[in-house]
C-alpha cells in the first residue's frame, strides 16, 4: 500500500517520502539535508533512492549530502548537466524508458518548465498501485490510465495572479513567467478531466505559491471535481 509523507512543498523546497511498503523513495531533495534525516528518523539507509525533477535549488538544494549518504539519484542528462555534480551515484534516466528501483517501475515523462530537462515520473509497483508525480510544469501532454495516487503541483490561481498584479502586489512579468513555468488551478482541472481517476484514492496537490494560491478554495474545488480525497502539505 502506497504511503505518502510531504517532508517540505512549496517555493522555499520540496521534498516527499513516498514507500509501498517495501522500497522507500525520496522524492526531490530541496531542502537542509538535516531536516531530511529527521524526516527519516536518521535511518536514510533505508531509502533506495531518490527522484530529482529538475536543477532548481528548491527542488536539488541537497544532493551532494545525499549522494554522500549512498542514496542513488535519479534525473534526466539535461538536469545532471545543470547541477554539475560529479558523482558515480548520479543516475541518468531518459524520458519514457522505464527503470527500476527494489518493488518500483519508474518511468520518466518530460514536462514543461524553464529549465533543462524537467521530468514528472509514473511509479508503479508489484501491487497494481500507480502513483503520478508532476511538479512545475504548466501543462501535462501525456494521459495515464489507473492511478492509484496522485502527486501534481496546484501552483496558482490565474484569477488570483490577476488581483494581485492589479492591486500591485506583483510585477506584470511575473504573470507570463507563471504561466510558462507553473501549473494553475485551471490546468490541473483540464488535467484531471483529461485522465481516468476511476481508481484514484489519494490526490496530492503540490507546491502552492505563498502569493497566488488559496488553500481552502484549492482543496474544495478539486474535490468537488473529482469526488476524491484531497490533501494539501
Amino acid at each position: 500500500m502506497i504511503e505518502i509523507t510531504s517532508i517540505a512543498s512549496g517555493s522555499k523546497g520540496n521534498c516527499y517520502r513516498v514507500t509501498d511498503g517495501h522500497t522507500p523513495l525520496l522524492l526531490e531533495c530541496g531542502i537542509n539535508y538535516k531536516e531530511i534525516q529527521r524526516a527519516f528518523n536518521f535511518r536514510l539507509s533505508e531509502v533506495a533512492g531518490c527522484l530529482i525533477t529538475h536543477e532548481h535549488g528548491d527542488h536539488s538544494k541537497s544532493i551532494k549530502d545525499v549522494l554522500k549518504s549512498g542514496i542513488n539519484c535519479y534525473m534526466s542528462n539535461g538536469t545532471a548537466d545543470a547541477l554539475k555534480v560529479d558523482h558515480h551515484r548520479i543516475k541518468r534516466v531518459n524520458s519514457l524508458q522505464q527503470f527500476q528501483i527494489g518493488t518500483w517501475t519508474i518511468k520518466p515523462f518530460d514536462v514543461q518548465h524553464d529549465v533543462s530537462e524537467p521530468f514528472g515520473f509514473l511509479l508503479a509497483n508489484e501491487a497494481g498501485e500507480k502513483l503520478l508525480f508532476a511538479t512545475d510544469t504548466y501543462y501535462i501532454k501525456y494521459k495515464f490510465e489507473g492511478l492509484t495516487h496522485i502527486m501534481v503541483e496546484c501552483n496558482y490561481s490565474r484569477d488570483i495572479l490577476v488581483q494581485n498584479i492589479i492591486d500591485g502586489r506583483l510585477p506584470k512579468v511575473m504573470k507570463k513567467r507563471l504561466e510558462q513555468s507553473h501549473f494553475s488551478l485551471e490546468n490541473v482541472k483540464e488535467f484531471f478531466k483529461a485522465n481516468d481517476l476511476s481508481k484514484v484514492q489519494e490526490i496530492w496537490l503540490l507546491h502552492l505559491s505563498d502569493t497566488n494560491s488559496n488553500e481552502d478554495l484549492f482543496k474544495r474545488e478539486i474535490q468537488a471535481l473529482t469526488g476524491k480525497l484531497v490533501f494539501i502539505p
